[in-house]
């Protein structure tokens, strides 16, 4: 009797078991009545092109992409795919928590594209039998799914230069909490709403408004608020507009309302606080934010 025996030692880089969950995989082709936007998940996803050819934008890029390419996305990247009439897009997508893939390269840190054609047996294989065991729904195809996702992860690691960073879910809410505050950092002017954040990161608002505090310690449209409100401390301490102009400009739906929550967060009103900054400057003292003015100096001769 001849007995082969083969001890396994686990690679410490490749212990994905129970850090990273599946979320849900679809299958479909594009058809002329889509209307391709771009968007965001709250998960890294991983796009794969089963057949035809097309475009695929990340950001403000786009990308030639057609059959066995794979396109993993980063958690909250905006992209988008474009199909071409003559060759409709066919693909699978599936959607991952815990997980993102990452190359090497820094420039790339939140998207890859990679061509599967040297081993796309092993990657259809793995897909379709997702697709199947998730359309059939038998007993226990969820636990079967989980498990062909994790070995899915490490086929690609074993073919690709990638390595694997597991996400706690920490992160992963300072991921979105960064794009929710850079998105209001560079819109703060417009008419931005809770449903409109939650629509853009594909979150409840419960979570969204929970993370967000957390991370800063202000809601999300306590944030706008504040944000707009430097702004306008900064245009009247250095600028002659009208305060209604000045409250159009930053987006508040009026004046009363900008008065309204300028002296709610800094302690005077609008008119005060202009004529406040213009007197310290007079007087060579810094503008206070506060609701009292300074004491004014007194000359005292010998």
């Amino acid at each position: 009797m001849s007995t082969n025996r083969y001890d396994l030692h686990f690679d410490k880089t490749i212990e994905i078991k129970n850090s990273v969950r599946l979320l849900y995989i679809s299958s479909a082709k594009y058809g002329g009545d889509w209307h391709s936007t771009l968007h965001t998940h709250n998960c890294s996803e991983l796009f794969y092109v089963t057949g035809g050819s097309g475009q695929f934008q990340i950001e403000d890029r786009i990308y030639d992409v057609s059959a066995d390419d794979l396109i993993i996305i980063d958690p909250n990247v905006n992209h988008t795919e474009i199909s071409l009439n003559s060759d409709p897009l066919e693909y699978i997508v599936v959607g991952a928590e815990g997980l993102e893939l990452e190359t090497n390269s820094s420039s790339d840190r939140h998207f890859r594209i990679i061509s599967c054609r040297n081993f796309r047996d092993n990657i259809r294989f793995y897909l379709h039998q997702m697709l199947r065991e998730s359309e059939t729904k038998g007993s226990g195809y969820e636990t079967i799914c989980q498990d062909l996702m994790e070995i899915l992860v490490i086929v690609l690691l074993r073919q690709t230069n990638f390595s694997t960073v597991l996400t706690p879910a920490k992160k992963n809410s300072t991921r979105l909490c960064t794009m929710v505050r850079r998105y209001i950092d560079t819109h703060y002017n417009e008419n931005i709403t809770l449903d409109l954040l939650t629509d853009m990161t594909h979150v409840s608002k419960y979570y969204l408004v929970h993370a967000f505090s957390e991370e800063y310690g202000v809601s999300p449209i306590r944030y706008v608020l504040t944000r707009r409100i430097e702004e306008a401390r900064q245009l009247l301490k250095n600028d002659d507009y009208t305060l209604s102009f000045i409250s159009r400009m930053l987006g508040f739906s009026s004046q009363s309302y900008f008065s309204q929550i300028f002296k709610k967060i800094v302690g005077v009103s609008p008119r005060d606080y202009r004529l406040q900054s213009q007197q310290e400057s007079l007087d060579g003292l810094p503008v206070r934010s506060t609701g009292q003015a300074p004491e004014r100096k007194r000359d005292t001769k010998t």
